[in-house]
């Protein structure tokens, strides 16, 4: 059965909208191929307030987050991820409301560069971003009425964080479960193994409700998740196939499997190919003269 994304979602530009018992979603003016319509932020609580994902540096967010929050104290940000379209304007927000950031920690890639190697997603990397608590898995942080739990999943980066709304079957799911579409694993950043890894410990935990970094939310994660995990086994044998067939570099690779993708996106689309090459590589399924490379060649074994 074919994995169905939902893209039937209304962003609701400049207003807090209620998504579960106090919880609140607004969504950032940021749409692009990549953040779907804009970047979720949450607002958790009903007196002391936690936010998740405060979003990219943007001043007419800013403003609306403050309508949002309505003058109650904020104790706590928490922060999934270091890309621009997440964390930046935690800064801001902790300047005006004096809560503490949180999350696991700064930007870093998956693994180190390769000699010669340039990484592509530098100007995405919000390299500045440093939390005043850095948050191992499994960490309770306590609320006013509300308890929220870190669940560590690197893969889309590697210090990637999901946040569990403790006794309520609810997880921020941030870039890692996404309801419109599957998330961007792109090395040196994020790493197929660990990907799949942190999609495994997802299913086990058996939330009711995933509410991510773009788009609507996941209704039925188990089953969604699974659909995921077998789209990504899926998309690993056509890329065994294509090596097999003969293709020996990515940019053949990209054009036979992704046809029917907005070009915009081919370039991700390397990079995620990339990313299910360096674990065919690891696995010992596929050779390379060197390290796995964007530019590399690439055999059966």
């Amino acid at each position: 059965m074919a994995l169905k994304f939902d893209t039937g979602f209304d962003p609701n530009y400049g207003r807090g909208v209620s998504v579960a018992p106090g919880v609140q979603r607004i969504t950032v003016r940021n749409p692009s191929p990549f953040t779907f319509h804009g970047t979720n932020s949450y607002v958790i609580g009903r007196d002391a307030l936690a936010v998740v994902d405060p979003g990219p540096d943007d001043e007419a967010h800013l403003q609306t987050l403050l309508e949002v929050i309505a003058g109650r104290p904020v104790s706590h940000i928490f922060v999934s991820h270091t890309h621009r379209d997440h964390s930046p304007l935690a800064a801001r927000l902790q300047e005006r409301t004096g809560a503490t950031v949180l999350a696991e920690g700064p930007h870093r890639p998956a693994r180190p560069l390769h000699i010669g190697e340039i990484n592509a997603l530098d100007a995405s990397a919000d390299t500045g971003f440093v939390p005043d608590i850095a948050l191992p898995d499994g960490e309770l942080v306590e609320g006013d009425g509300w308890a929220i739990r870190t669940i560590l999943t690197p893969g889309h980066t590697a210090n990637h964080a999901a946040f569990a709304l403790e006794g309520t079957g609810i997880l921020f799911s941030a870039d890692h479960v996404m309801a419109w579409a599957t998330s961007i694993v792109a090395p040196p950043d994020g790493a197929m193994a660990d990907y799949m890894a942190s999609l495994d410990k997802l299913i086990e935990r058996g939330d009711r409700l995933l509410l991510p970094g773009h788009g609507g939310p996941v209704t039925a994660p188990r089953s969604f998740m699974r659909g995921l995990k077998t789209h990504r086994r899926m998309r690993e044998r056509a890329i065994l196939e294509r090596v097999r067939a003969g293709d020996r570099t990515i940019a053949a690779m990209v054009k036979a499997i992704y046809r029917d993708t907005d070009p915009r996106l081919h370039g991700a689309a390397g990079l995620s190919v990339l990313a299910h090459l360096e674990d065919l590589v690891a696995r010992g399924l596929v050779e390379t003269e060197a390290a796995p490379a964007i530019d590399g060649i690439f055999t059966p074994r």
